[in-house]
């Protein structure tokens, strides 16, 4: 069993019927699609607060987890809840006001402000047609400081640059004030500059974060916990020390590496010497 499975079962015991079950958690999930299995029995609890990293080749499953935590998909098997109802059972207005979801690539064809896209934020904490209340501007003002966009508040969505878009995502995630935020590979085609920017500014929020990465170095530079999948299981899950191991890199990816303790604070950094025959 996964050590993520593991403290599942573990809480569970502890606790019982007693406390409420907090937070957003994958019960055991699996998903089928076509008749081919994508997600098979994978456990997730992330700490309030934290955030955990899931990480696998392509085709692991990572994509379709973050999708059954958001509750864009519904599990064949399993569950996920937050506080401990399924998210099927909840008004979608009350996922949406607690879950924020960022995808890895967002456009549009509407003539929209970083503003605008910012507003839509608000849109699970207002009635249909009803205008914007000074807590909606508030969150909106807010989220453009907290993310360095407030001088760009006026400007086109369009005439962004990648790193400039992804940042207005992520004010447009805080506008909801959510506590559990979601993240499916945030940093692709950013150059480094901007996906170290992005990466230090999702993991400074006050919220509970799961994204997904491809990058084991900025994995291991930015999250607490880091769960592994490979052909839709749970290979492995811990901190990024305990998890990110020459083994792993052979067995999972199928590479050489070397992996030592010089990333910063004494995290572990993956060198890659070639791939395995």
């Amino acid at each position: 069993m996964s050590d993520t499975g593991a403290a599942v079962e573990a809480e569970g015991a502890v606790s019982g019927a007693e406390a409420p079950v907090a937070g957003l958690r994958a019960e055991r999930v699996s998903r089928r699609a076509d008749g081919r299995l994508i997600l098979d029995g994978v456990a997730l609890a992330p700490e309030t607060g934290s955030t955990v990293g899931v990480l696998g080749p392509n085709g692991s499953g990572k994509s379709t987890l973050l999708r059954l935590l958001a509750g864009l998909l519904t599990p064949t098997s399993g569950v996920v809840t937050l506080d401990g109802t399924p998210l099927g059972d909840l008004p979608r207005r009350t996922v949406a006001r607690r879950l924020a979801v960022v995808e890895q690539q967002s456009d549009t064809q509407i003539e929209l402000t970083v503003e605008d896209v910012v507003r839509l934020g608000r849109v699970p904490h207002r009635r249909a047609w009803t205008p914007a209340s000074a807590d909606d501007e508030r969150a909106v003002r807010a989220a453009l400081e907290r993310t360095g966009l407030d001088a760009r508040a006026g400007q086109p969505w369009h005439t962004l640059s990648g790193g400039e878009r992804q940042r207005v995502q992520i004010a447009r995630a805080l506008a909801q004030e959510p506590r559990e935020l979601l993240l499916d590979e945030p940093t692709n085609h950013l150059d480094i500059h901007h996906q170290l920017d992005l990466l230090a500014l999702i993991t400074g929020l006050p919220v509970t974060t799961v994204v997904a990465l491809h990058d084991l170095n900025l994995a291991a530079m930015y999250c607490d916990r880091v769960v592994v999948l490979s052909a839709g299981r749970v290979v492995a899950a811990g901190t990024p020390g305990d998890v990110l191991t020459a083994e792993l890199m052979a067995d999972v990816y199928g590479v050489r590496a070397a992996v030592s303790s010089e990333g910063p604070e004494g995290r572990p950094h993956v060198r890659f010497l070639g791939t395995l025959v």
